[in-house]
């Protein structure tokens, strides 16, 4: 048994996960983005999957790797890389060893939490409502519009509308205003999504293969994720279990070991759920509620390692 975490060495999910990792004396190795540099990959397709990577610390046969928690990160946007330029050998460097880790990462037989073509459903906000749809949840009604005009009869139709980002990129959820009005011309180069607000409560609910924790959030804020913004309470918090069930339905159709999703019951006690986040910033709920989200993430890896 080996376990292989890769990304930033400093990254909060990947340091509880690798704690955790460490209080069951699992066998565990790291690939540290920060040290792109000092690493050098080989990948071996000829008889099986298989490769080495050498880093500044280790010699990690990756036929051996039995399971491998990603959170990677752009290794071109550190700012080592960066300062380099595009047309460096550093730059060169730190996209081959991106790539050629992607790729293993989706070839490998081993557990991978969670494979790249499993977390593709995240870049198309529309096409992972369709999947959300047919698991059994409600979801908002949705126009996706570079129309001025389309934008604005659906906001007159909706009464309180919001916009987000389309793609996995993190954006800033807010309600429509009458300030906006002048802006809404500026869809025509940018296409972007509105959906009808629904008022309620929210969920955030962490699923690990069969385990749910779900908490719930109450803020005055469109959107609590905003840094800066006021959290009023997050509490633990037990689902009905129909509600579980289809979190449960809906993690193992988007074939997520781990995900992340967010959920509003609104007034009339009808569940909604907006998204599901692929590769979730869980540390933030754990330490929020004392839910053991890394413990069950090491669990989980040592388990079908």
């Amino acid at each position: 048994m080996l376990i292989l975490l890769w990304g930033l060495g400093s990254e909060r999910p990947l340091t509880a996960v690798g704690e955790e990792l460490r209080r069951l004396n699992a066998p565990m190795m790291w690939i540290d983005q920060r040290d792109v540099l000092q690493t050098d990959v080989t990948l071996d397709v000829d008889s099986g999957v298989g490769g080495t990577v050498h880093t500044r610390h280790d010699r990690i046969d990756l036929s051996a790797v039995t399971a491998l928690y990603l959170r990677p990160y752009a290794s071109c946007c550190l700012p080592v890389i960066v300062n380099a330029g595009p047309d460096s050998a550093e730059w060169r460097h730190a996209m081959a060893v991106d790539n050629i880790l992607l790729s293993w990462s989706e070839l490998t037989p081993a557990l991978v939490v969670n494979r790249l073509q499993a977390m593709a459903s995240n870049s198309s906000k529309p096409y992972q409502l369709q999947q959300i749809q047919k698991c059994g949840f409600s979801v908002p009604k949705t126009l996706l519009t570079t129309d001025p005009s389309a934008a604005l009869a659906f906001w007159e139709r909706h009464g309180t509308v919001i916009y987000k980002s389309v793609s996995a990129a993190r954006s800033k959820v807010s309600r429509l205003r009458p300030e906006h009005v002048e802006r809404l011309r500026d869809v025509s180069s940018c296409p972007t999504q509105f959906q009808q607000y629904i008022a309620g409560s929210d969920y955030r609910v962490h699923i690990v293969d069969t385990e749910v924790f779900a908490c719930e959030i109450r803020c005055e804020a469109d959107d609590y994720r905003d840094p800066g913004q006021h959290i009023i309470e997050i509490q633990t918090r037990t689902l009905p279990q129909d509600v579980e069930d289809r979190c449960r339905a809906l993690a193992t159709v988007m074939q997520l070991s781990v995900a992340g999703i967010d959920l509003r019951q609104n007034p009339e006690g009808a569940w909604y759920c907006f998204e599901v986040n692929p590769s979730p910033a869980f540390p933030y709920y754990q330490e929020a509620t004392g839910q053991p989200i890394s413990s069950a993430i090491a669990r989980f890896l040592a388990r079908n390692s």
